[in-house]
């Protein structure tokens, strides 16, 4: 008989010590913030009147969809995300919170932010919010993230779906425009990130991410950021030639496009040293504010637009 010391077996239950700012930090909050973005401008350029109560509603629903996806890849990541000194310091990592408490969150987040979109507003917006969630954690975190340098490909549709999902949301159908939004964001997100990742491919390649920097080389990448560049920049124009969005829109849309062509060039061209690095974290960072511009100014054209009746209506008044 062999004899147990029951002193030395911990068996009472583990007290968290995750705190409010852990959970928040599970939502993956920046990333949160541009998918709000996104989404209020698909809903806000969609035709006809969607009552306050239910945008609002929308846009929340949204919001939690997304940082439920981010809880549920933080879940499945831990592992990676403590080999990554970007990602080292968030809660799973640093053992404020387990990866199935994590997932536990994020599951119930998806679950009700999925039901009361289809509940109050509709079905339709509903399943895209859920097929949204799949999407990012099935497709992208759980078979794509570890297996293919083709993973921000693919996985990006996931990430470019929200003003669908907002469109769906004030109209019950989709439409031509809330796709040309999908495929800007589409477009955009490869050269985003594999920016990002050139300059962190040393994270990637440590944790075992086939990040195409760590699989093809910097090179290869750096002519693929090229090439996906003059797609985003040409699939960006679009939409006024086209008749979708407005003057004001393609001209903005050209000056960002020349900036983000003028930054991909210049990571094509400068491939040694500190140049290298640079021109790669100037490209990152250019290329948020090339989307939040974009979107902001077909945000700015529906705001102009519902004001200037009542400009020409109060003119008269002033100086008549």
């Amino acid at each position: 008989m062999s004899v147990v010391d029951h002193n030395a077996i911990d068996v009472r239950p583990r007290v968290s010590e995750a705190e409010v700012g852990d959970y928040i930090a599970l939502l993956k909050p920046r990333v949160m913030s541009l998918v709000i973005f996104t989404a209020l401008v698909g809903l806000v350029i969609a035709p006809g009147y969607v009552h306050p109560i239910l945008a609002f509603t929308s846009i929340l629903c949204i919001a939690v969809g997304a940082g439920a996806s981010g809880a549920l890849n933080m879940a499945l990541e831990g592992d990676i995300d403590a080999k990554m000194s970007r990602t080292a310091n968030r809660p799973i990592p640093r053992g404020r919170i387990t990866a199935g408490e994590a997932m536990a969150f994020g599951l119930t987040l998806s679950f009700f932010s999925v039901m009361t979109l289809g509940v109050l507003v509709n079905w339709l917006a509903g399943a895209l919010l859920a097929f949204t969630i799949f999407f990012y954690v099935v497709i992208y975190t759980m078979l794509l993230k570890r297996w293919t340098a083709q993973n921000i490909v693919i996985g990006g549709a996931a990430g470019a779906l929200p003003p669908v999902v907002a469109w769906a949301a004030a109209t019950g159908s989709l439409s031509m425009e809330p796709v040309l939004l999908f495929l800007i964001i589409f477009f955009w997100t490869p050269p985003h990130f594999w920016a990002l990742a050139l300059f962190r491919s040393d994270d990637y390649a440590r944790a075992g991410v086939p990040m195409l920097p760590v699989v093809a080389g910097p090179d290869a990448t750096r002519l693929q950021i090229l090439l996906y560049t003059v797609v985003l920049v040409a699939t960006a124009f679009a939409p006024w030639p086209l008749g979708y969005f407005d003057a004001v829109y393609g001209v903005v849309s050209l000056v960002l496009g020349a900036g983000m062509m003028w930054l991909a060039i210049e990571v094509y061209r400068r491939r040694e040293g500190k140049q290298a690095v640079r021109a790669t974290r100037r490209l990152f960072a250019f290329s948020i504010l090339y989307l939040f511009a974009l979107f902001a100014t077909l945000l700015l054209e529906v705001v102009v637009r519902a004001v200037a009746p009542a400009i020409r209506a109060v003119m008269p008044l002033l100086f008549g």
